[in-house]
């Protein structure tokens, strides 16, 4: 979409990380619903004070990883880097790889002929 490569280390620090703090905090809530927390309270009982503390860090690690990934990733992929190629990755095969990337404006003016 910007016409540059992102960087791929980058992108799987920010999958895999965003794969364990989503479930973080969605998994203890399992527990603490097992154990009979209610749900939709303000303020939780006592004795479910350590679950909902782990479900608060994995929510607030996985805030900060998605804005780690606009900053790191999409804002340096926008700006610049390696430049795109037409079929980047190996086995790409369909009607979008037919365009230039980043596609032009109205890039499909006529309907393409499909084999």
């Amino acid at each position: 979409w910007s016409g540059y490569m992102y960087n791929e280390t980058r992108c799987q620090l920010h999958f895999w990380g965003s794969m364990i703090f989503f479930n973080l905090p969605f998994f203890p809530m399992h527990f603490l619903g097992l154990a009979g927390m209610p749900r939709r309270f303000a303020d939780s009982p006592q004795q479910f004070a350590d679950f909902t503390q782990v479900a608060s860090i994995g929510a607030l690690g996985f805030c900060l990883l998605q804005l780690y990934f606009f900053f790191f990733v999409v804002l340096l992929s926008y700006r610049g880097g390696d430049k795109a190629a037409d079929k980047p990755w190996a086995g790409a095969e369909g009607l979008e790889w037919t365009v230039p990337s980043p596609a032009p404006f109205h890039t499909l003016e006529e309907p393409p002929h499909v084999h």
